[in-house]
């Protein structure tokens, strides 16, 4: 394949950089366990959840727009993934310790796919913004 010919979706997920997106989602756990720990609760509703959002789409934009990954946007849509995953992983183990009961999607199944969809759009939105921080450093990919 020449420079010009776009690379197959397969090939292009397989150059993800997959320690950057696990420290990602690791950084987006964040918010998950100030709820779980009862974080959110002591320092107010809504305004922690929101501005703990808030710090991690920061995080996520400028790791990805500061650095030289080769694909911003799938980077961080695969991040959105993958802490979907790794939320719905988390509220099936630790709502029945905590709670004795299971909660979050996997009891309500239909909020599955959305949980999903929502995080890829998130993924989508950061990674949009980090390509547009690379524009204004004038960077090209």
């Amino acid at each position: 394949m020449n420079a010009d010919t776009p690379l197959p979706p397969a090939r292009r997920l397989h150059g993800v950089n997959r320690l950057l997106v696990a420290a990602l989602t690791a950084v987006a756990l964040v918010r998950p366990l100030f709820s779980i720990a009862g974080w959110s609760e002591a320092l107010g509703k809504p305004l922690t959840p929101v501005i703990l959002t808030l710090a991690i789409t920061l995080t996520w934009i400028l790791a990805v727009g500061l650095s030289r990954v080769r694909e911003p946007l799938l980077t961080l849509v695969v991040t959105g993934v993958t802490y979907a995953l790794a939320a719905l992983v988390l509220s099936a183990a630790l709502s029945p310790l905590l709670t004795g009961k299971l909660q979050g999607p996997l009891a309500q199944p239909q909020a599955i796919v959305p949980l999903f969809l929502v995080n890829a759009a998130w993924g989508a939105f950061c990674g949009a913004c980090a390509i547009g921080l690379r524009r204004m450093r004038g960077i090209r990919f």
